[in-house]
């Protein structure tokens, strides 16, 4: 059985679906702290931060693989410091100490470029950057990366995790990150809102179109244990871009479309995060290559929108 935390979340909505479609519905349990409409076949209410009720879930289901996604991101995180330090580090250990004590074979954990802060190469940079995030979810992913590279050397627990760029997907609306403006602007270029963005135009951000995010979680997991080389986490690229350059792209197909720009405190959080990543390890080590450009990923995320939308009416 293979156990999703936070399968309510925009990652966690898509890869439940990816999974049950490769491994079938009675095989995989989707987990959250609630439940919503949109959740089919096999889900248990879950607060991750309790070990003890983990462990039941883990127990009952005998669950052989966990796909940890549950967390508080990086815009949200600073709003509330210490509340996403613990959710964020103490759900993570929880579920490494129950799959070393209840022999899960494989465990996922969502890394993030949050890790990287200023004194990191801005331009490609490279899987061993120094890690000075700047963020408390920055923070906790750095102490996630080595808890887990540590659980693999102390225990052979086979952990594995991917720094994820933003995420742009058309599932679910955004979840409180620093990339979550390349969501939202799309779904208000559809409904024929003007876009207030609350990051500066020129600001170059890596991204990754959410098919090639949910490919490459389930390549690296699938991956042999000998091909993973790094034990911390790979680095994950798509396509890096600025808010004009995007914004450019959609007026190229929704002509009336316009934004302004009203930097918030996400600038800060942006400034010090890298303009594009070097993903060579990951090439390297299991193959990954990703598939969508932005031309590609505006004109995916305006046709499924324009579909929601319609339906919705």
């Amino acid at each position: 059985m293979i156990l999703i935390t936070g399968a309510n979340g925009q990652l966690g909505t898509v890869l439940t679906e990816a999974l049950k479609e490769k491994y079938g519905n009675d095989n995989v349990l989707a987990t959250d702290i609630s439940k919503n409409e949109t959740n089919s076949g096999l889900f248990e209410v879950v607060d991750a931060t309790n070990i003890d009720a983990l462990q039941t879930i883990v127990k009952t289901y005998k669950v052989s693989q966990i796909y940890h996604l549950a967390a508080i991101l990086s815009a949200k995180g600073e709003q509330n410091p210490l509340l996403s330090w613990d959710i964020n580090t103490k759900t993570f250990l929880n579920v490494l100490e129950v799959s070393r004590l209840n022999n899960v074979k494989k465990v996922f954990f969502p890394s993030s470029i949050a890790v990287f802060g200023s004194n990191a190469k801005k331009v490609n940079t490279p899987n061993n950057a120094v890690l000075n995030p700047e963020t408390v979810y920055g923070i906790s992913k750095v102490d996630g990366e080595n808890w887990a590279q540590y659980y693999f050397k102390k225990y052979n627990l086979d952990v594995r995790s991917l720094r994820y760029p933003g995420v742009v997907g058309y599932q679910s609306l955004p979840g409180g990150g620093t990339t979550d403006y390349a969501v939202d602007i799309f779904h208000k270029a559809v409904i024929g809102q003007p876009f207030s963005c609350f990051l500066e135009e020129n600001t170059a951000l890596p991204m990754i179109f959410i098919d090639d995010a949910i490919r490459a979680t389930i390549e690296l997991m699938e991956a042999p244990s000998n091909k993973i080389k790094t034990r911390t986490a790979y680095n994950l690229a798509g396509v890096s871009f600025t808010p004009k350059q995007l914004a450019n792209a959609i007026k190229e197909r929704i002509s009336n479309f316009s934004i302004n720009y009203n930097p918030d405190f996400r600038q800060n959080i942006a400034d010090s995060w890298p303009e594009s990543i070097d993903d060579s390890e990951a090439k390297k080590d299991w193959g990954w290559q990703p598939k969508y450009n932005l031309s590609a990923l505006t004109n995916i995320m305006l046709e499924k929108l324009k579909e929601h939308y319609k339906q919705a009416v």
